[in-house]
C-alpha cells in the first residue's frame, strides 16, 4: 500500500469521510470541561480512529480549565496534546496518520505533531494564531480547512 492510499484510505471519498470524522471531533470536544472553548481531536490511520483527545488539565488536576479571573490556566493540555500522548501510551504509532481537530494548531501542538509522524492535519475553526499552520506546512504535512 502506498503513503497516498495510507493517508488517505477512502479514495474518492475522502472528503466526505473528513467532515464525519470533525464532526466526531465536535461531539468529543463536548467532553472537555473548560468553558472558554471546548476542542476535540480524533488521530485516524488507515480507516481506524487510534486516539482521542480534547483540552483539559492533566490527570488527577480538578477539572476546572480557567482560573477565577476567566483566563485558561498554564497546565491546561490542547486536544492535540492529549491526543497524541494517548496513542504513545497506548504503544500505537501515529506513523502516516491523519489529525481531526476542532481548531487549528497552535505552535505547541504543531511542534508534537511534526514529532509524532503524523502527515495530514484537518480542521474546522481557526486559532487566533496561524503560526502552527505555517509551521505544518513548511514540515510537508498537508493542511485542510473545512469551515462546514
Amino acid at each position: 500500500m502506498k503513503d497516498d492510499e495510507l493517508i488517505k484510505p477512502y479514495g474518492t471519498r475522502q472528503l466526505q469521510f473528513d467532515k464525519r470524522y470533525l464532526q466526531m471531533a465536535r461531539i468529543w470536544a463536548k467532553n472537555s470541561y473548560c468553558k472558554r472553548k471546548q476542542v476535540g481531536a480524533l488521530i485516524v490511520k488507515g480507516r481506524m480512529i487510534i486516539s482521542d483527545g480534547f483540552n483539559g488539565t492533566p490527570a488527577g488536576f480538578e477539572n476546572v480549565c480557567e482560573d477565577e479571573n476567566g483566563n485558561t490556566k498554564p497546565y491546561v493540555l490542547h486536544a492535540e496534546a492529549n491526543a497524541i500522548t494517548k496513542v504513545a501510551k497506548s504503544g500505537n504509532s501515529s506513523e502516516n496518520a491523519t489529525l481531526y481537530v476542532t481548531t487549528s494548531p497552535c505552535m505547541e501542538c504543531s511542534k508534537l505533531i511534526i514529532q509524532s509522524g503524523i502527515r495530514r492535519v484537518v480542521f474546522s475553526e481557526l486559532y487566533h494564531d496561524d503560526s502552527g499552520i505555517r509551521l505544518l506546512r513548511k514540515a510537508g504535512i498537508e493542511v485542510v480547512h473545512l469551515t462546514e
